[in-house]
């Protein structure tokens, strides 16, 4: 879990880099061609195909548009604001989970989680500072990619289990493709040709991504969840180091102090999820608690 947060602030620092040359609609466009060709090959290795009447379905459609939502808005976030301050919101997507599956999936939330989430938006808050001359407009962006994100994994839950994860990893990629070109066309921006370094940070981006999401399934799978999940905040601190390091950002207290929070109340809610379901799969414990 280490490895694969480590490697998804890379990711992060390659697209932050990149933006510098390309705009953002054409660099997802690129971005999401190569991503799906990668899983459409993992698709191929296990004889599966990529287009199947699964991909119609509304809750695979709705999913794609979460993902579609949620890539755009981050990285022009990462485009236009600072990689520490991007990343931490970003982390609140957990707490925006606990709350989405309460409000729209029905699923039962004690108050120590909702205390969490509340605690997580006071670090958004505290991030943002609304009102106030350190308030970046372009940061509300990260807040609409946390949204689009979350509706993406909440939907997630509603499609069928036969339906491969590599599918809709494939479709979501692709589709960032056709909605690159259209927003390329409709802000009048014309195409342009990276460069060989822009080509190689693009290519580091997805390969690098693909291993952080390998080493992040790796770990779900033999770890135990209570303990590994509030690891998944480690990624914060990578990118806090990287943007110091190689951006030369310099977050000030209020921001480092939100991110703080917001890493604190989400590990919280990610280790609190994770024990509930380990006790509710106990026969002796199938009855959850008050205020659980």
């Amino acid at each position: 879990m280490i490895l694969g947060m480590a490697l998804f602030a890379v990711e992060d620092l390659f697209l932050k880099l990149l933006s510098a040359h390309l705009p953002v609609p054409q660099m997802l466009a690129m971005f999401g061609a190569l991503g799906a060709l990668i899983f459409t090959a993992l698709l191929r290795r296990r004889g599966l195909r990529f287009w199947t009447r699964a991909l119609m379905m509304p809750a695979v459609i709705l999913r794609t548009l979460g993902e579609l939502i949620g890539g755009f808005c981050f990285v022009a976030a990462l485009a236009m604001t600072d990689l520490s301050s991007t990343s931490a919101i970003l982390q609140t997507l957990p707490l925006a989970l606990v709350m989405g599956g309460a409000v729209f999936l029905g699923e039962p939330v004690g108050w120590r989680r909702w205390l969490s989430v509340l605690l997580g938006f006071v670090g958004v808050l505290m991030i943002l500072r609304p009102g106030t001359e350190a308030f970046q407009p372009a940061s509300l962006l990260a807040v609409v990619g946390v949204a689009g994100l979350a509706m993406r994994d909440l939907i997630t839950r509603l499609v069928p289990a036969h339906v491969p994860s590599d599918q809709l990893s494939a479709a979501a990629y692709a589709m960032f493709v056709p909605g690159g070109v259209l927003l390329t066309l409709l802000g009048g921006q014309g195409l342009v040709i990276p460069a060989a370094a822009q080509t190689g940070q693009l290519l580091g981006a997805v390969l690098i991504g693909a291993a952080g999401y390998a080493a992040m399934l790796a770990s779900t799978r033999i770890g135990q969840v209570s303990v590994i999940a509030p690891f998944r905040y480690l990624r914060l601190v990578f990118a806090l180091i990287l943007a110091a390091l190689v951006l030369g950002e310099r977050p000030d207290g209020w921001t480092l102090a939100g991110a703080g929070v917001i890493a604190v109340a989400g590990a919280y809610a990610m280790w609190r999820e994770a024990v509930l379901g380990r006790r509710k799969r106990r026969p002796a414990d199938s009855v959850v608690r008050p205020g659980e």
